[in-house]
């Protein structure tokens, strides 16, 4: 009923069609959904006693064997014979809908709630028993096995490609700061070399932290944030000693 565009349809509401809500055991909604196809479930028998409206459910044959599965597969017989316990709607406006791919339907307005109860007998001891059983079953148990595991692995403090990787990040992580002048010559050979690096090469050329690097950098060299050269550094004008026709020969190889 969540889906907003779906259609309801009404049509049972003006037949002003009454529905009853009864509530059943859940063994026994386990056991409706075995039956095959339209297949009958019981029968609902409606009668009179004392001037009152007596309703039981008696379950179908077929339908009475509740297996149970653990250890040992056991079954037992439910109890067919289910009595209602009639109670009111209690003022409250109640209603059952059905729900299709394409539409609600309103099936009709609750007129009579009821509970049903399985016959104190001795199949519902045995029921109740198996119940009991079941639901204080460990989810977990322990098993000893019969013959040891002798595969060759051994445990280990640390994987190879853990160690080989810890090992790049602490390389890369604790470079130690060269002397500037050191640096600035490391710089100045490379920008011999081509006209625009990214902070990526200087850090591969120069091996310094990329932190120390950028504020030497920031000294000699202009950043391009845009154009054909975006994300480079170039020497300033000051620093440059390039000869004449080589900041020309430099731009044709990078379009390249």
């Amino acid at each position: 009923m969540s889906d907003k565009g779906k259609d309801v349809d009404l049509t049972r509401a003006k037949q002003n069609t009454g529905v009853w809500l009864v509530k059943v055991p859940k063994y026994l909604s386990q056991q409706w959904a075995k039956a095959s196809g339209r297949g009958e479930v019981g029968k609902l028998k409606i009668g009179k006693a004392q001037g009152k409206t007596v309703v039981s459910f008696n379950l179908s044959e077929d339908l009475t064997v509740v297996e149970c599965s653990g250890e040992k597969v056991s079954s037992v017989r439910s109890p067919r014979e289910h009595p209602f316990t009639m109670q009111t709607v209690g003022g409250q406006s109640l209603a059952v809908f059905t729900e299709s791919s394409d539409k609600l339907a309103l099936e009709g307005m609750v007129v009579q709630r009821a509970e049903c109860r399985p016959a104190v007998s001795e199949s519902y001891m045995k029921l109740k028993k198996l119940q009991i059983e079941e639901s204080t079953k460990p989810l977990r148990f322990s098993q000893k096995l019969e013959k040891a595991i002798t595969t060759n692995y051994k445990p280990v403090s640390n994987h190879s490609y853990n160690l080989e990787y810890e090992k790049k990040k602490k390389e890369e992580g604790k470079r130690a700061r060269a002397d500037k002048q050191k640096v600035l010559e490391m710089l100045f050979s490379a920008f011999e070399k081509h006209q625009y690096y990214n902070i990526r090469d200087l850090v591969d050329i120069t091996k310094q932290p990329v932190i120390y690097l950028k504020e030497i950098l920031r000294e000699i060299c202009v950043y391009n944030p845009r154009g054909p050269h975006k994300s480079t550094w170039e020497l300033k004008s000051e620093y440059r000693h390039y000869k004449e026709g080589q900041e020309e020969e430099e731009e044709e190889e990078k379009m390249e």
